[in-house]
């Protein structure tokens, strides 16, 4: 099974900026594209951002639009989470996963190859 691997999260005062990364560990896959979702203690797991393949679309949460930016890179099965302005409401463990329908890009039914998550904490 090939899997998406999570790095760049940690400790950040409220108002700092962290850069997470994805990367696929083991072959390459096809999919439709990339997107990050979070899931603080006691919630559901919500969506974040996505991007993709076909034409470079981003979408964005509300709450993170203006401060996030996601890019990736296709052939490498790859991207980034720039985050900045970071809150004390950001923090959470953050996910990447692979987007396998093609569309459903807010919903996390259409991801697989989920990662084991990276830790962001941004302290007030």
């Amino acid at each position: 099974q090939v899997q998406l691997v999570e790095s760049g999260g940690g400790l950040v005062q409220t108002g700092g900026s962290l850069k997470l990364s994805c990367a696929a560990s083991g072959r390459t896959f096809s999919s439709y594209g990339m997107g990050w979702f979070r899931q603080a203690p006691g919630q559901e797991r919500e969506f974040v951002a996505a991007i993709s393949w076909s034409g470079g679309d981003t979408y964005y949460a509300d709450s993170v639009k203006g401060r996030f930016t996601i890019s990736g890179d296709n052939a490498r099965n790859a991207g980034n989470l720039q985050m900045n302005s970071l809150k004390p409401e950001d923090t959470a463990v953050y996910y990447c996963a692979a987007n396998i329908l093609g569309n459903g890009y807010y919903s996390p039914w259409a991801y697989d190859n989920w990662g084991q998550g990276t830790q962001v904490t941004v302290s007030s």
